[in-house]
């Protein structure tokens, strides 16, 4: 089992910021860290706190390897695609030549870069770089006749009249 030592000083800062720190999970982690300072066992402050031994283990190697500052570090995963790297030069690429759908988009990629990504997330990737697929409309086989054009409302008015 960790055996180590809370100062006084630091009491004070976990009694204080279990209720006071903006994240949830900081204010479980300084709970956990009170309770333990007031001579609770393992296992009652994991019962008390509804978390599993391991980590309160970790709130506890968290705090023998930085103190409060470390208890306070919020780190979330934040994966980073490869294709930034590329980044530049397939947004000048596209930016000449736009992809007639994502299927090529995704292919002009793998050929430029050699890394292959499915549809969805070359989409999510354009859309980063402030691409947007634009819909293209259907040409009518017949044009509308004058007298047709008179009965019709145009919609796109700006004020809605509709005299």
């Amino acid at each position: 089992m960790l055996q180590f030592t809370i100062k006084e000083e630091d009491k004070a800062v976990f009694s204080r910021e279990r209720y006071e720190h903006i994240h949830p999970r900081v204010c479980q982690r300084m709970d956990a860290l009170h309770l333990k300072s007031k001579g609770l066992s393992n296992d009652h402050i994991c019962s008390i706190l509804d978390i599993c031994l391991n980590t309160l283990l970790g709130y506890f190697r968290m705090y023998i390897a930085g103190g409060v500052d470390e208890l306070r570090k919020i780190k979330f995963n934040r994966p980073q695609s490869q294709l930034l790297a590329f980044k530049v030069s397939l947004e000048k690429y596209f930016t000449e030549n736009p992809p007639s759908s994502i299927s090529e988009a995704a292919a002009k990629i793998k050929e430029l870069t050699g890394i292959e990504r499915k549809e969805t997330q070359v989409r999510k990737f354009l859309k980063s770089l402030r691409f947007r697929c634009l819909q293209v409309g259907v040409v009518p086989a017949k044009a509308l006749t004058e007298e047709k054009k008179l009965n019709k409302r145009n919609i796109w008015t700006k004020n809605f009249n509709l005299d």
